[in-house]
């Protein structure tokens, strides 16, 4: 059954448990559990982590602990009961565990490291303290160890300051503010010294000040190692000055056997002694330790015959010496012994042996040898400090070890009143004796003993040494030879002080003679009394001795025969009449002398004092005695304290008249010489004497008699020194005074009681007579008054003990009161008159709630005056601080009331004074201290107080003052951060005294300042503390731990919710004055709502409806509280404010109210508004704060930027993000986004004056300089980005303002600005982007891409798997969806990101410009990809059933077009899609469109050479002949007559009828074309290039034979033909197969190839079989021709021909963008399959529109490698000869020689609309755009209008989107990824809505066989002019033919065709060409081995070593041509033509 427990109520989980019961409670090993119930084994109750769950556990499994249970039952608590810093390291270990962890994570492995070692510090600490097993000091110790590591470690991690007071916590609660504030910055000192922790609370005035600490050293003798001696040996350690020249220390004695070891077996091991008493003084002198080694035996140590063995002499052997300052410093780092190894020096000369250590220290190495190694003194040393006890306690071992203590020579510096000591020290100097008849000197020997008054020797009377036993006699050792011995040798005579008097000194000197017998003879002796005759003993000095004869039978039994003589040269003068005949005789010429020191509690050496002690004996010298006692030393007075003062107290009762005064000077000098610090110990001393021995029961008459005298002459005297010792001797004449009271009271029954306080009281007069004197003008005086201050308080005691507490704090107030008040008795009084003060807060006598009452005003009234003047602030604040402390201890008391109201009358106002003047200065101590005192006023008053308060102001203005200063100091105590960040406590303290405080103002606040006298500036400052406190760092309860979160929530509340409550109440006490506030508060309020507290945004948000409602009131509208709401919202979210919650529970409860409104539209609408605001504010935030990619950064601006302007119309806002947007713009390097950026506010400025103040980045200026200002930047930003043409309007703007104010210097920069642009736009090179269209689908997406599409402008050179990838690291949780079809609504409202990626065709704006044929082609291409915003992809499909035979029968196209907001390039890269448009292509259509292009291009580049009497460069005519004749003769159009000619076909589709006859004429006027085309080019044609053009004649027979059928009216042949002029007829074109030399010739970038080397047969029909190769996937950004030889190897094994041995057939490319119109192929020998798929993007989509073949020029182009010294474009004429030929020669023959097929435009858009190319398909390989440069140049001329068209500069007319390339003319871009067919590392999203198409082939075809689309691609042109090209009038003689070299850098992807090299000697040349290595980029495949030999080099590369000699000429002729200035991939006609004519001569020639 389950019993509730009594005693086990806590205890801790030892073991872990799972819960694996029912009701089992899930148990973690550490955990702590409080027990409900038990039951056999089990207990029931809850983890003190989770208290609301409870279960059962197994009792074994915890160990319990002693707890304290309050309010027992159902919800009793439990505490631990253990002491408190046990808990504490508990807890503070469990905090740290989690956040070590992430030390690590975070790589701050130092202070991981360093933590782990001071945790496991203090866990063992923590099991020390639970042991039990220490003493008090040891656990004190531990505690002390344990603070400081957790102090350290709380603050290296970040965490709060835990005040404490003697290693306990304190509760803030149990003391004052100011306490708890010192308790903080001492536990602040004591973490930055990590040292003790001393008592925290500052020290009391009038504490003792420290004792110095004493040093000692313990010395630990461990061996003595030698071999030579073989004798006994004492070793004599002491300390020696070197300085000084003397021993400062006893000596310390080991005696040792002839071993080594101690000779007394007990004292093995403990060798040890403690040098003690050692000052701080005496550890900076340089000191030595000295041992001094005396050998015991004979006389000589190697000489056995000198003495007989059984005699033993003492004889010195040598000396050792160790430097104490050298080891100083590795003793004090070391807690414990350190082992020293001394050697031993002997002496050389034993008469040098008193100077041996001297001459060792000194090094004097003449006087002294150097042992052998094996001498040593082995030592060991510790220093260690405290007093004795101190010692005796920390080190206990020590004294176990029998441990000698060797004590200072003299006293210490303090000398303990304990102390008892009685020592002489006699040092054995030297004697001089005679020869005395010897031939050698004498060996003498010195025996001393002490003798008594009856000649008894004093036993045990002698020291030789601490460590040895006393000895009855003492011998000195033996110096050989010699008769001036120099012993030095110091005895210590430790004589009874009772035997003292009457003893002597004898000292008899022996020859030890070295004979057989070796006897010891006495030759004579010497004495010496230990006492003078008049009392006093042997003084300090060196004493000259008699020596007297004698002889061995000399007898001492008489000691009086030899004491009546004088010992010494002194007693012989005091005794002059000595007989002669006595029986011993001086020896005149011998003398002995020795030196004494005495130190003696008992004896005194001085005359003056034992004449004091002795005044009875002559009494007539006492006035002498008296006055001679101030020079009597110190030491002998405090031996001497009783006996002095009980003397003077005798000669004062004797006569007080006559020696009075003299007494009371001498008690006053031994007072003040008890204040020294030497002496400081002896006050207990007195004060024993006083309590307990003084009996001077009249004494204090004279006292207070001689006192009231000083007092009263201090007016008078100059001279005061006396006066001031007597001040400063106040405390014990007061002591005196009382006890003498005391005892007369006691003896008398209390007579003479009125005398006595009269008499008192007349001193107090006195007193403060003298502190009321001026002493501005006296120093002396001034020095008085201080010396009285400061003794003044240590009076009270005394004076408590004869009056009532009343009595002397009146007395006190009197005396405090008497100073003067003004703050002008200069600045040291003052500090003086406060330390006095300060002293008495501090006394006993305030604590009495009495004296307070008496006392309090007039210390108030003392610092109010300093507060005032703002003098003294600290040693103010610090008696306010003891003020408040005792009051706080006394709280309980009633007078405590009366007391604080005093301290608010007196001090509440100038505290706040003083602290708005700290603060302004930023004072921090200062500030620290007032600001704890007035929170300690401001905690102690309760509602009395704060009514009184209030009551007390006399008007309405001296309230708003006090208001607005109070509310002005909470202020600034927020904003200034007082007190640092980790003072936790202090701050939450702090802020619940303002909470409370703030709840008692604001009710006056209401009553006083609401109706009539509503004061704005007081409710502000009210509403502005509020709003403080609410956002308090500290008070955010949000981000610190769940457990601090909960003590801080259950002692203090949520003081957030508090003072929202409390703000809201008065906000609705407003009334009508809320309109003041609106809109300044909405600001503040709203950060208030902000804070993530939720009753707090409950609170709050409904303020802002009040707020529309007022205004709405007001005004009719609520503008101002919009704007501002959505002003502040913006910097507020962007601080990192607000969260998705706020957002809801603001629309939330605004809604709520609006909807009762009656302007409930216009409420809602903003609200809404707002709403929507905060939703893009949060996305801005976010992809701002966290690692977001540039484009996500500025996609997010634009989005926020624009909802500025279009929704809410805030265009400071607006301009804000235009800004914030184009730095991010430039940052990302995006120079033309930039510029259209910052166009957006220039349009929004006009050319006016009117001034613009200060805004952002922008000084005051006029509007007309900054508009100027920001034109320029955006032209600048324009040039960065090469968007010149986008400048352009912008340099005339400015152009013409210029003009206009007649600048024409900046008129002149600008047009020059001008002028540049427009030759950068001729000759730089651009490079073209890609588009892509992305779909970003799903609802996690932000908010402003969710389920929308865009079109992106890529980067430079950026393809579509790498825009694909990118796109994808920016989103790395979206999934790339694998089609392009829209997606359903799953996948819309799933909560997931699907990306949908595929490039686009834009369909440029500019048609007019594109359809002029003069304009450069540098400037089309600009048109063609510039301010677009219609962009196209195609998808092929079939309807009905498939014909195997001819697929273009059912191939249609679905085209669908897409609008965007705003053109490309704008303000972003990226642009939302407007609207979708979405046709259908009929499959004849299309080839209507595929001929009628082919046909425009061809009339096109036919007029230019017609026009133009060039000779020269034909190659363009002529590939572009070769490539439709060729593929008409083998089937090109022949797939397009099988398709919509046939019977069937027309039966079937009678409503195709028109479009038949239409695609008939067109073929007939393309056999008429291609007629006068053979014309022009036999006229131009080179004599070389002959065969090549019979070839083609001969073609084009067939092709007319081929056609002769259907149109009968080709038999006419045409000029070319005949040689006769031929009319225009119907001419029939083909394509010709693509040999595998066609395919190694092609250029990969020549005109031809733009589309991509598989696109060369856009729309090739086969008109033979359909092979059926297997699926053949072609991946790659049309990077195909990267390995031709490969290629054309894979083309082979897919379709073998044994009639067109390796011709590459019908090779499709399913482009990464879509479908190609141009569907069909006309001239190709084989189809392809359906399933062969190149997945690329635009660069081989085979688009047919002019536009889009530049396009992918450029695409082919850029994926070349890179080469440093030629530029990437195709636009570079070259001079150098390729194989032979021209370079451009080649290319234009395999144009000629391969063609072109174009798709025909759009039967339903008009002439002008056909210009419009149609978009790139991506299942095409379209060859062209190698008509495009004859067209243009046919026009060139012709342009009337400069390249950019005129247009105002409209609001949003630049918001357009531009590329900006980087690349400057000469840089090398960067290689890109190519790849081959087998080598595709990516299977990117599928690029267009295309299912998977055929393959096609090498020649101008798209799509033959299976998915052939059925349209023919005669026309590669896409220009649809219905008329014939106008003449030409101009010449092309000016243009060089080199100028043409479009493509010098490229490298040809086939071999070339042979000219006039042998097809050897050009293979031999193109294997010798070396390409010029280059790095590839990551994602390039290297090529396999088996591919083709390195690739002749670029046209100009400089080194054609195979060509230079047969081509001699050629090149000499080339290089002598002019050269013409750059174009990009476009022939000037004249240099074409001829080329391609004399090219194809050569070729004909060769061949033949």
């Amino acid at each position: 059954m389950w019993t509730p427990t009594e005693e086990e109520k806590y205890g801790v989980v030892i073991c872990s448990f799972r819960g694996s019961v029912p009701q089992g409670l899930v148990l973690e090993i550490g955990e702590t559990v409080q027990i409900l119930e038990k039951c056999e084994g089990w207990y029931r109750g809850v983890s003190t982590k989770k208290p609301n769950v409870k279960g059962i556990f197994p009792a074994n499994y915890i160990h319990l602990k002693k707890a304290i249970v309050s309010n027992r039952g159902q919800y009793e608590t439990v505490v631990p009961l253990e002491d408190s810093i046990v808990t504490e390291v508990t807890a503070t270990l469990q905090e740290w565990a989690s956040l070590w962890k992430q030390l690590y994570v975070k790589h701050k492995v130092d202070l991981f490291y360093k933590l782990r070692h001071v945790m496991n510090e203090l866990i063992d600490l923590r099991r020390q303290l639970l042991s039990g097993h220490l003493t008090q000091d040891q656990v004190r110790e531990v505690k002390r160890h344990i603070t400081v590591r957790l102090d350290w470690g709380n603050e290296h991690l970040g965490l709060d300051l835990v005040p404490r007071k003697d290693f306990e916590v304190v509760d803030s609660d149990q003391i004052s503010v100011s306490d708890l504030y010192k308790m903080h910055l001492s536990s602040r000192q004591s973490v930055q010294q990590s040292t003790s922790q001393v008592d925290t609370m500052r020290p009391r005035h009038g504490e003792t000040c420290r004792m110095p600490v004493p040093h000692h050293f313990f010395l630990s003798l461990k061996s003595f190692t030698y071999n030579t001696i073989g004798e006994d040996t004492d070793v004599f350690f002491s300390l020696y000055d070197m300085r000084e020249g003397k021993q400062i220390s006893e000596r310390f004695l080991v005696r040792l056997n002839k071993n080594g070891g101690p000779r007394n077996p007990e004292k093995i091991e403990r060798m040890c002694a403690l040098f003690t008493d050692l000052s701080s003084k005496d550890m900076k002198r340089d000191l030595y330790i000295v041992a001094h080694v005396i050998r015991i035996g004979r006389m000589l140590l190697n000489d056995s015959k000198k003495g007989p063995p059984h005699l033993h002499y003492r004889r010195p052997y040598g000396c050792a010496v160790l430097s104490i300052l050298d080891v100083l410093q590795s003793l004090t780092e070391v807690k414990e012994e350190k082992d020293f190894v001394l050697k031993v020096y002997t002496c050389n000369n034993e008469s040098e042996w008193s100077q041996i250590h001297e001459n060792i220290i000194r090094k004097s190495s003449a006087k002294y040898s150097a042992p052998s190694a094996s001498h040593g003194l082995i030592i060991s040393l510790q220093l260690l400090r405290g007093d004795m006890e101190q010692i005796r306690r920390e080190n206990p071992m020590i004294f176990n070890r029998g441990l000698a203590i060797t004590r200072k020579l003299g006293f210490p510096d303090v000398i303990m009143p304990g102390d008892i000591r009685n020592d002489l020290y006699l040092t054995l100097e030297k004697g001089d004796f005679e020869r005395g008849g010897k031939s050698v000197q004498k060996n003498i020997e010195v025996t001393m003993y002490v003798l008594y008054a009856d000649g008894e020797i004093l036993k045990d009377c002698i020291s030789l040494g601490s460590g040895e036993p006393n000895r009855s006699s003492y011998h000195s050792f033996v110096l050989y030879h010699s008769n001036s011995p120099r012993w030095g040798e110091i005895i210590k005579l430790p004589i009874p002080i009772d035997r003292f008097r009457g003893s002597h000194l004898r000292f008899e000197f022996r020859h030890c003679s070295t004979k057989d017998k070796g006897e010891k003879k006495l030759f004579g002796f010497a004495f010496s009394p230990l006492m003078r005759d008049d009392g006093t003993t042997l003084s300090d000095d060196i004493h000259e001795l008699y020596v007297y004869k004698c002889d061995e039978n000399s007898t001492f039994n008489n000691h009086a025969l030899y004491l009546g003589l004088p010992c010494c040269k002194e007693d012989y003068n005091g005794c002059p009449n000595i007989p002669s005949s006595l029986i011993f005789q001086r020896s005149t010429k011998e003398s002995f002398f020795i030196s004494t020191q005495l130190s003696s509690t008992k004896l005194t050496q001085n005359v003056d004092l034992l004449a004091l002690l002795k005044w009875k004996a002559f009494p007539d010298r006492i006035m002498d005695v008296l006055g001679r006692l101030r020079h009597v030393s110190g030491e002998e007075i405090v031996k001497f304290l009783q006996d002095i003062l009980d003397t003077l107290f005798v000669i004062l009762d004797d006569n007080t008249e006559k020696y009075g005064l003299l007494v009371f000077q001498s008690l006053v000098f031994i007072i003040n010489l008890l204040r020294d610090i030497k002496y400081f110990h002896f006050r207990p001393v007195m004060d024993t004497y006083i309590q307990k021995h003084f009996a001077g029961a009249l004494a204090y008459k004279e006292l207070i008699r001689c006192l009231k005298w000083y007092m009263d002459c201090s007016a008078e005297l100059i001279r005061q020194d006396h006066i001031q010792e007597a001040m400063r001797a106040l405390e014990y004449l007061f002591k005196f005074i009382v006890q003498s009271r005391i005892l007369y009271s006691r003896a008398t029954c209390g007579m003479e009681e009125e005398q006595f306080r009269s008499s008192i009281q007349e001193l107090f007069q006195s007193i403060r007579f003298v502190l009321s004197l001026d002493s501005r003008n006296s120093e002396t005086l001034l020095f008085t008054q201080a010396a009285l201050l400061n003794s003044f308080p240590t009076i009270f005691d005394e004076l408590l003990q004869m009056f009532t507490v009343q009595e002397v704090a009146e007395f006190v107030r009197g005396t405090l009161g008497s100073m003067p008040s003004t703050v002008h008795i200069g600045q040291s009084m003052d500090v003086v008159k406060l330390q006095s003060i300060a002293r008495t807060v501090d006394s006993r006598l305030f604590s009495f709630s009495e004296s307070r009452r008496i006392l309090l005003p007039v210390v108030l009234h003392h610092i109010h005056l300093h507060l005032r003047q703002q003098k003294e602030l600290l040693i103010c604040s610090g008696i306010l601080g003891s003020i408040f402390s005792i009051v706080k201890t006394s709280s309980l008391e009633a007078d405590v009331m009366e007391e604080v109201e005093m301290m608010v009358e007196s001090l509440l106002d100038v505290l706040l004074q003083t602290l708005l003047t700290i603060m302004s200065k930023s004072h921090a101590q200062e500030a620290g201290e007032y600001v704890s005192c007035l929170l300690s006023l401001l905690r102690q008053m309760c509602d009395t107080h704060f009514q009184h308060l209030l009551d007390n102001f006399q008007s309405k203005d001296e309230l708003k003052e006090f208001l607005l200063k109070i509310f002005c100091v909470f202020r600034n105590l927020m904003k200034m951060s007082v007190f640092p960040r980790d003072w936790m406590v202090m701050r939450l303290l702090t802020s619940n005294i303002i909470v409370t405080t703030v709840q008692y103002l604001s009710s006056a606040l209401h009553k006083n300042f609401t109706e009539t006298d509503f004061d704005f500036k007081v409710w502000n400052s009210y509403f502005s503390l509020a709003v403080l406190f609410i956002n308090q760092p500290s008070l955010q309860l949000e981000i610190i731990t769940s457990v601090k979160r909960k003590k801080i929530l259950d002692k203090y509340g949520d003081m957030r919710v508090m003072m929202a409550y409390e703000l809201f109440s008065m906000w609705q006490n407003l009334g009508e004055h809320k309109i003041h506030f609106i809109p300044g508060m909405i600001g503040p309020f709203l950060g208030v709502t902000l804070v993530p507290q939720p009753e707090v945004r409950n609170i709050m948000i409904p303020i802002f409806h009040d707020m529309m409602d007022w205004e709405q009131r007001k005004n009719g509208n609520f503008k101002q509280v919009e704007a501002e709401l959505i002003d502040k919202l913006d910097s507020m979210v962007s601080e990192g404010k607000g969260d998705e919650s706020y957002r809801e529970l603001f629309s939330l409860l605004l809604l709520e109210k609006v909807e009762q409104e009656t302007w409930r539209e216009t409420g809602i609408s903003f609200v809404t508004s707002v709403t929507r605001l905060m939703e893009r504010l949060l996305d801005y935030r976010d992809c701002m704060k966290g690692e977001e990619t540039e484009n996500k950064k500025i996609g997010c601006t634009v989005n926020l930027m624009n909802f500025y302007k279009s929704e809410i119309n805030k265009e400071e806002m607006y301009i804000r993000y235009i800004h914030k947007l184009c730095d991010m713009h430039l940052q990302a390097e995006n120079y033309t986004e930039a510029a259209f950026t910052l166009l957006l506010y220039c349009e929004l400025l006009q050319w006016e004056d009117r001034p613009l103040r200060e805004f952002l980045h922008y000084p005051s200026q006029t509007e007309w300089q900054r508009k100027e200002g920001l034109c320029r930047k955006i032209i600048h930003y324009f040039n960065k980005g090469k968007s010149w043409e986008f400048g352009i309007p912008l340099c005339r703007e400015l152009a013409c303002q210029y003009e206009s104010l007649y600048d024409y210097q900046s008129l002149s920069w600008i047009r020059k600005m001008e002028a540049s642009y427009y030759d950068n736009i001729m000759e730089q090179q651009r490079l073209e982007p890609e588009f892509f269209r992305v779909g970003f689908y799903g609802r996690k997406f932000p908010f402003f891409l969710r389920n929308k599409e865009y079109v992106c402008r890529g980067h430079d050179y950026e393809r579509l798997e790498a825009f694909q990838q990118r796109m994808l690291s920016e989103f790395p949780q979206a999934v790339a969806m694998q089609h392009p079809n829209h997606p359903d609504d799953a996948i819309l409202q799933c909560d997931a990101q699907y990306l949908q990626i595929y490039a686009v065709t834009p369909i440029p704006d500019y048609v007019d410009v594109l359809q002029m044929d003069r304009v450069p082609d540098r400037v089309k291409s600009f048109y063609r990809v510039n301010n677009v915003r219609k962009f196209r992809y195609d998808r092929p499909f079939h309807k009905g059933p498939k014909d195997k035979e001819n697929e273009f029968k059912s191939l249609w196209i679905e085209r669908t077009t897409l609008t965007l907001t705003h053109s490309l390039p704008g303000i972003s890269r990226w642009f939302e899609v407007e609207r979708r448009e979405l046709v259908e292509v009929s499959p004849l259509e299309n080839a209507i469109q595929v001929v009628e292009n082919k046909n425009q291009e061809l009339r096109s580049l036919i007029s230019q050479y017609q026009h133009k009497q060039v000779h020269g460069n034909i190659n363009l005519l002529s590939m572009c002949l070769n490539g439709v004749i060729d593929a008409a003769v083998n089937g090109g159009i022949a797939r397009y007559q099988e398709a919509f000619f046939d019977k069937d076909y027309i039966n079937k589709h009678p409503g195709d009828a028109e479009k038949i006859t239409q695609l008939k004429e067109l073929m007939q006027e393309q056999v008429h074309v291609l007629g006068v085309g053979l014309a022009v080019h036999e006229k131009f044609v080179h004599p070389e290039m002959r065969p090549l053009h019979k070839k083609l004649i001969d073609q084009f027979q067939m092709m007319r034979a081929s056609l002769y059928h259907e149109f009968p009216g080709l038999d006419k042949l045409s000029p070319a033909c005949s040689g006769t002029s031929t009319p225009r007829g119907n001419v029939l074109a083909s394509h010709s197969p693509m040999s595998p030399e066609s395919i190694k010739m092609t250029h990969r970038h020549s005109p031809m190839n733009l589309m991509g080397t598989g696109r060369h047969s856009s729309s090739s029909l086969s008109s033979h079989a359909s092979s059926e190769a297997g699926n053949m996937v072609m991946l790659g950004d049309g990077s195909m021709g990267d390995a031709p030889e490969d290629l054309y190897h894979h083309m082979q094994l897919a379709y073998p021909n044994p009639r067109y041995q390796g011709s590459v057939t019908n090779v499709s490319v399913l482009s990464s963008s879509q479908a190609s119109p141009s569907s069909s192929s006309l001239s190709s020998t084989h189809s392809a399959p359906s399933q062969m798929i190149t997945s690329a993007p635009s660069s081989a989509r085979g688009s047919p529109s002019l536009p889009d073949k530049y396009r992918h020029a450029r695409e082919m182009m850029l994926l070349l490698p890179t080469y440093r010294d030629r530029p990437s474009s195709a636009m570079y004429p070259a001079a150098i000869l390729e194989n032979g030929q021209p370079p451009n020669f080649q290319r234009a023959l395999f144009q000629q020689v391969v063609g072109a097929c174009k798709p025909c435009s759009d039967p339903n858009l008009s002439v002008a609309e056909k210009a419009v190319p149609a978009a790139p398909s991506s299942w095409s390989l379209d060859s062209g755009a190698q008509e495009a440069q004859p067209f243009l140049s046919a026009h060139m001329g012709r342009i009337l209008a400069p390249p950019v068209p005129p247009r105002s500069l409209l609001h949003g007319h630049y918001s357009l989107h531009f590329d900006a390339f980087h690349h400057p003319l000469g840089d090398t871009p960067p290689a890109l990824p190519a790849r081959t067919l087998r080598k595709s590392p990516l299977h990117p999203i599928p690029a267009s809505p295309t299912s998977p198409q055929s393959g096609l082939d090498g020649s101008n075809s798209t799509l033959s066989g299976s998915a052939s689309s059925g349209v023919s691609s005669l026309s590669e042109s896409n220009f649809g002019h219905s008329s014939e090209v106008p003449p030409r009038t101009d010449t092309m003689d000016s243009m060089p033919s080199q100028a043409w070299n479009a493509d010098e850098d490229l490298e040809p992807p086939y071999l070339p065709v042979h000219y006039s090299l042998s097809e050897s000697a050009v293979l031999d040349s193109i294997k010798a060409q070396p390409c010029r290595s280059h790095s590839a980029p990551g994602c390039v495949i290297p090529q396999d081995p088996m591919d083709p030999p390195a690739l002749p080099p670029k046209p100009y590369h400089p080194r054609l070593p195979a060509l230079e000699h047969d081509e001699g000429v050629l090149l000499r002729e080339e290089t002598e041509r002019p050269r013409g200035l750059h174009r990009k991939a476009s022939l000037p006609p004249g240099s074409a033509k001829e080329e391609q004519a004399r090219m194809a001569w050569e070729h004909g020639r060769g061949e033949q």
